[in-house]
This record gives structure tokens, C-alpha cells and sequence, in this order.
């Protein structure tokens, strides 16, 4: 049995040598049993007869001891050589006790033998043992003396012998089948362990991958917050740096407006002018007033989170474009002696597109050429190529290499110091490029270094047609008395372009404002009241009425009195939007009037207060707008007189002392502000009742947040559909971008 357990077939070498230590132990228990069974019977049977069987049991002690150390000796390394040797032995000690005794009985321990055999080595050796066996019964006959037996006696060991070899073998072979499955199953269980310690090992490194990730990815969440913090700080000293640059450059603007105004309208101010001085003014007034326009945009730019400027398109020509940026730039051309020619169409060529871009890229591209020309001159070109019409400035100056042409149209890029002598940023040709591609066109240059350089543009003459020349939502009218008539070509007029279309009712023109400066393709229609906007609303079907709360009453009962009386379902978009007139409303002054205050505007605002007023308190800390603004109310035909405070305490004294019609105050000045101006006046009843108007440079609709609420209501309701859809398509707009939560341990 113990041979068959050392041939299971298992793979792992520990279960092995455990098998190997088992046959061992058990192979050694045995033969120290024998030993010990033996030691006792020749004790016995040495004290019951000390003097008769000492000499037989002596010799028969000897191989039965020799065998048993033997076979100890030799268990680890040669099992089957042990077992072989003790065998023997034992089967000796049993022929001596028979040969010494004479008594047959002794003989029947031969049955042990093959039994003992099969047990601790296998078929092998039982079967040798068997044999042997035989053999020696057999040889033992022939000497009856030596070897007194009955023949029935050796019969029966003989076959007793061969029975228990077989019942043992049988025995054995059940226990070993029975091992051999509980060997595998512990097998199967040690490899099941094996793996789910694996498993559990992986679990373990995975958790201490994710704990280590979770640990990072707290790390980088709070990286994140402060990353998103500095962003955030960037965004509000950018929010201060424009409402600074607004002040700072809509300020000395207003000096050059005003004064130019003032001496083109009432040149008499002054005295006899020439009148080549006063077109050069005339110059300065329209181009004073085109750069006002442009820092009004590029403070928009600053605002436009999603990094693009919008288009207000109108239909204009090519030769007003053309005429008016070479009016305004021929008097550079004039003064370095450079001829400046235009070649091109005569008649009209209508395009649809913003104007004030347009003329922008003209006026620098004239200016760049013009700059950097000294001998000969420019020529401005136009012609259609396709559906695009083609503009050029070909100049013939020194021209510019191809490296240099590559990062020509990047920001920030000059070729050398002499854009920086002559004043330029390099800042000119990016935006120019960036506003001709926001028209769908694109700009290029061609070049050679000492023939000149020309720069071209191309802008969209005709809108996209669809694929086939189908109308969409066109519908033929249908009547039972007529069968219409199925055309057999596609409609080959154009299709008209539909706008989506707002109705905006604003008692101020901020709304209006906000909206052509950043709704792109839009329909705006404003009307003065709610009578007007049902009119327009009945008239052609538009997006929805947006009113103005700050300016029109959008309380609950004001609403429900129109409500139902919407056509087409039409929603109600109200918003709070500030304007000048809600600014003044709030600062509880007359008007408020934003930098650079024409001269019509300022005599304008001051006749609206009545004929009474005759004395003007002007409140500026630059002493050059004062100056401005005297002459401006000098000029009129009321004949003001003009106080001057250049500080709040200063206009407060003339205010008290003087008691002025009017105060034209500066909200932003030193040491007392405009707005302290305007709490102290309002606590003093002696000063409380003078009308105020406001002259800042602060836009109240340019500030980063001009609304702070927004209220749908449609009439009949909304669906769950529609609900979800408004909900969703509100939140992606208005909701803030935050990173997701991370746990951290």
C-alpha cells in the first residue's frame, strides 16, 4: 500500500516528500512493533525456562535485530532494499524458532509474512515472499526430522499464505484507491488555495494600486482647486485690468472727439481757421471715433469666453469700403510723396458683411504698405473669382523673404525694429486675418525681397445654397378646384435666409446694444411698447418677446395682461439687463452719459433739464476735460456759466456756495469719488434738489455680469419633454464647470 501511495501521481514535490515521509514512519512503526512483540515472547518464554532456550533465543534475536537496523538504516534512501532485508530477516528468526523448538506451530507466523509485504512495499514483494515461502515448505518436507510438521499443517500455511496475500492486496488496493482520491482532492484544494491566494494578492496590490491612485488623484484634486483658484484670480484682475483700460483709454479718446467736434462744429470758438486745417481735423474726428468703436470691441473680446468675436453683417458695398479706408489714410501716402491708385469696378458690387472689420483690415494693410514704402506707391485691387471677391494691396516696398512670411500673420510678430520705431504692435495682421476668416474668407500675401509685397483677402459675395435647390418648410397651397401642376425642373430662385428672429421691448437701447454686439445671425426687431411688440408679433412669427425688466414693468399681472394675447405660442424671455437710463435711475441722478460725450449729446442732456439752467458746475480731476467741456457749453447759444471743481470736496463747497443748475460729475476721481459726491449731496437738504448728470467712462452694460436673472413663461405651458429639454439645454449653458469629486484617503 505505502509503494502504491509513493507512485500517486501528484506534481507537487511537498506532497511527495509527505507521501515518502508517511511509508517511513509507518514501514518503521511496524518493524519496531515485530521488534517489541518479539523481545517480548523471548523474554517470556527466557523466564519460564531460563536455563533451556537461552542459547535458541539468543540466535534467533540476532537476525531479527540485524534485519530491523538494517532496514532502518537503509528506509530513507533504499525503501524496497529495507523492506527486503527486514522481510528476510523476519522470515529467518521464523525458521530458526521452528528448527530450535520443533514445534509446527511457530510456522503458522509465516502467514504474516506476505501480508507485512503487501502492506509496506506492494505486489512485488508479496509475491516474492509467497514464493519463498513455498519454497521452504516444500524443502522443509523432505526433512521431517529437522523440520517436524503435519503435511495438513504445511497445506494450510500454504495456502492461508496465498488467501491473506490476496485479502491484503484487495484490502490495500481499496485504501490505496480511496487515498489516491483523497490525495488528489487535496491537491485540487491546494492548488484552489494556491490560487485564491494569488487572487487575494492581487486584490491586495490592486487596493494599494487604487489607494496609491486615490492619494494622487486627491493630490491632483487639490493641484486642481488651486490651479482653478490662480485661474480664477487671473480672470478677476483681468475683469479689473479691462474696466481700467476701459477708463483709461475711453478718457483720452473723449479729449480727442470732443475737441475735434467742437472745433469742426463751432470753429468760431477759435477764430478764423484755414480750411486745410480743418479737414485734417475732420480726419482726426472720423478716425478718433472708428478707434472708439474698436476699444469698445476689443473689450468685448476680452469678455468672450468661447474666444471669437461676432459679426454684425449688413449689406454695404465694395467701393464705400474701399473709398472710406483710403479717405482715411491717403493723407500718409501725401506726405511721403507715394501715389495711392484704385482699380476697381464701377458699378456697385453689394457685400454682406461687417463694415467696421472690413475697413479695419483695409486701413491696416494701407497703413502697413504706406509705412514701410519710401519710393513709388500702393494700388488697392478688387475682382470677383468665383462666389469671392478678391481684394489687394500691392505696394512697392522692400518686400519680404519667405522664412519671414510664414510667421508673418502670428501674434506678436515683426520682421524687425522698424515696425516698433514706426509704432506698431504686431498685433495688426493677426487680428486682420482672424476677422477676414470669421467672414469665411481667408487672407495671403505674395512677396519678393526689393520688388514689393502683396497682400490679398477674399470675402463671401453670395450665401451657400442648398444641395437641390429646395425651399425648406415650403409648402404649395392646396385647393379641391385645381390640380397643381407638377413642375419638371428644380426652382432655380434663391433661397431666402431665415434668421431667427427676437422681439425686444426696451425703454433704453442696452438690450438692443447687448445683443448686436454678441448675437451673431440674429433678427433683432425693437419696438417702444407691448401694443407695438403684439403688432410685430402677429405681423411675422419670431423666437420669443424678450423684454427688459430694468426698464419695462415685468410684474405678474403686467405679464398675464399679454400673456394671452401672444400669437404662435410665442415664450416671454425676460431679463434684467442695465443701461445708461436704469444706471441713472439707480445712482438717482438725471443721466448718465458715456465716455466720449459728443457735443450734441452733452447740449443735448442739459437742454432736457429746461430753459432754467444757466449755471454749469463741471467735476472732472484731469484738467484737460474740463477744458474740453468749457468750451463745449461756451460754444452753445445759452451762454452757461461754467464752475470748475477738479475734487469732490471742491465741487461740494461750490455746490453749497453757488447753488449751480447742473452738475456734470466724473464718477472716478481721487480722494472722494463721484459716488461719495452722491451720498453727501444726498444728506444735505440745502444741495439735494440740483440735477446731476453722470459723465463716466464705466459702460454699465460692458461689466462681465449684465444680468442676474432670467424668467421663461410660454402661454399653455411647457410639455415634460419640452421642460427637460429647456432644463438641460440651460444648464449646459449657465452651469459651472467643476471637477468631479475625488475621495481621498
Amino acid at each position: 500500500m505505502l509503494h502504491l501511495l509513493r507512485n500517486v501521481h501528484i506534481l507537487d514535490e511537498d506532497t511527495r516528500s509527505f507521501i515518502r515521509e508517511i511509508s517511513q514512519t509507518v514501514t518503521r512503526s511496524l518493524a519496531l512493533a515485530v521488534v517489541c512483540i518479539y523481545l517480548v515472547w523471548a523474554y517470556l518464554l527466557g523466564a519460564s525456562q531460563p536455563g533451556r532456550y537461552l542459547s535458541s533465543v539468543l540466535l534467533i534475536t540476532l537476525p531479527v535485530v540485524l534485519s530491523v537496523w538494517a532496514s532502518l538504516a537503509l528506509i530513507e534512501k533504499h525503501p524496497t532494499l529495507a523492506h527486503l532485508l527486514w522481510l528476510t530477516g523476519l522470515f529467518g528468526a521464523i525458521t530458526l524458532g521452528w528448527v530450535f523448538f520443533r514445534r509446527p506451530e511457530i510456522a503458522l507466523f509465516y502467514l504474516s509474512i506476505p501480508l507485512v509485504a503487501v502492506i509496506v512495499n506492494g505486489w512485488t514483494l508479496a509475491i516474492f515472499s509467497e514464493l519463498l515461502l513455498i519454497a521452504t515448505l516444500v524443502a522443509t518436507a523432505q526433512s521431517p526430522v529437522i523440520f517436524p510438521m503435519p503435511d495438513f499443517l504445511r497445506l494450510m500455511i500454504g495456502v492461508n499464505s496465498v488467501l491473506i496475500g490476496f485479502i491484503g492486496a484487495l484490502a490495500t488496493g481499496s485504501v490505496v484507491g480511496v487515498v489516491q482520491r483523497a490525495f488528489k482532492e487535496f491537491q485540487m484544494a491546494r492548488e484552489q488555495m494556491e490560487e485564491s491566494r494569488h487572487q487575494r494578492m492581487e486584490l491586495i496590490q490592486t487596493q494599494e494600486d487604487l489607494l496609491q491612485a486615490n492619494r494622487e488623484l486627491a493630490r491632483l484634486s487639490d493641484r486642481l482647486k488651486a490651479l482653478m483658484q490662480i485661474a480664477e484670480d487671473a480672470r478677476r484682475v483681468k475683469e479689473e485690468f479691462v474696466a481700467n483700460v476701459s477708463h483709461e483709454l475711453r478718457t483720452p479718446l473723449n479729449m480727442i472727439i470732443g475737441f475735434s467736434e467742437l472745433i469742426t462744429q463751432a470753429p468760431h470758438v477759435y477764430g478764423d481757421l484755414p480750411p486745410a486745417l480743418l479737414a485734417d481735423i475732420a480726419a482726426i474726428q472720423r478716425n478718433s471715433q472708428h478707434l472708439a468703436e474698436l476699444v469698445n470691441d476689443v473689450l468685448d473680446l476680452s469678455q468672450i469666453d468661447a474666444g471669437r468675436m461676432t459679426l454684425v453683417r449688413e449689406w454695404t458695398t465694395l467701393q464705400e469700403l474701399v473709398e472710406s479706408a483710403v479717405n482715411a489714410t491717403k493723407i500718409l501716402f501725401e506726405m511721403k510723396n507715394l501715389y495711392l491708385r484704385v482699380a476697381i469696378p464701377q458699378e456697385p458690387v453689394p457685400l454682406f458683411c461687417d463694415r467696421t472689420r472690413i475697413r479695419e483690415v483695409l486701413l491696416n494693410l494701407l497703413s502697413n504698405a504706406g509705412r514701410f514704402t519710401t519710393a513709388g506707391g500702393v494700388t488697392v485691387r478688387a475682382y470677383s473669382e468665383g462666389s469671392n471677391m478678391i481684394i489687394s494691396v500691392a505696394d512697392t516696398g522692400p518686400g519680404i523673404s519667405q522664412a519671414d512670411q510664414t510667421r508673418l500673420f502670428e501674434p506678436f510678430q515683426q520682421l524687425d525694429n522698424s515696425i516698433r520705431r514706426e509704432g506698431g504692435s504686431g498685433l495688426g495682421l493677426s487680428i486682420s486675418k482672424r476677422f477676414v476668416e470669421l467672414h469665411g474668407g481667408r487672407m495671403w500675401l505674395e512677396s519678393e525681397l526689393g520688388k514689393g509685397t502683396t497682400f490679398f483677402f477674399s470675402i463671401p459675395m453670395v450665401e451657400q445654397l442648398t444641395p437641390h435647390g429646395e425651399v425648406p418648410g415650403y409648402r404649395r397651397w392646396v385647393t379641391p378646384y385645381h390640380q397643381p401642376e407638377v413642375e419638371a425642373r428644380r426652382s432655380k430662385a434663391p433661397i431666402p435666409e431665415v434668421l431667427p428672429r427676437f422681439v425686444v421691448f426696451d425703454r433704453s437701447a442696452a438690450l438692443q446694444r447687448v445683443f448686436n454686439r454678441y448675437l451673431d445671425e440674429v433678427e433683432i426687431v425693437a419696438v417702444e411698447s407691448l401694443e407695438a411688440a403684439l403688432e410685430e408679433l402677429s405681423r411675422s412669427p419670431s423666437q420669443g418677446l424678450v423684454l427688459n425688466g430694468a426698464t419695462v414693468d415685468v410684474s405678474s399681472q403686467a405679464v398675464d395682461q399679454i400673456i394671452g394675447h401672444l400669437p404662435f405660442l410665442t415664450p416671454v424671455i425676460t431679463c434684467w439687463v442695465t443701461g445708461e437710463d436704469e444706471a441713472a435711475r439707480r445712482l438717482g441722478v438725471a443721466n448718465y452719459l458715456l465716455k466720449p460725450i459728443s457735443r450734441a449729446r452733452l447740449i443735448g442732456a442739459i437742454r432736457q433739464l429746461g430753459e432754467g439752467v444757466r449755471t454749469v458746475l463741471l467735476v472732472d480731476d484731469d484738467i484737460e476735460v474740463l477744458q474740453l467741456f468749457s468750451r463745449v457749453l461756451n460754444s452753445a447759444e445759452e451762454g452757461y456759466t461754467i464752475l470748475r471743481a477738479r475734487d469732490g470736496n471742491q465741487a461740494l463747497e461750490l455746490m453749497r456756495e453757488r447753488k449751480p443748475d447742473v452738475v456734470l460729475l466724473d464718477l472716478i476721481m481721487p480722494e472722494m469719488d463721484g459716488f461719495q459726491v452722491l451720498r453727501e449731496k444726498q444728506e444735505d437738504e440745502s444741495i439735494r434738489e440740483i440735477p446731476v448728470i453722470v459723465m463716466s467712462s464705466k459702460d454699465p452694460t460692458g461689466a462681465p455680469i449684465v444680468s442676474d436673472s432670467l424668467m421663461v413663461i410660454r402661454k399653455g405651458g411647457l410639455s415634460t419633454r419640452e421642460l427637460y429639454s429647456s432644463i438641460r439645454a440651460l444648464s449646459e449653458v449657465i452651469a459651472p464647470r467643476a471637477p468631479s469629486a475625488v475621495p481621498a484617503r
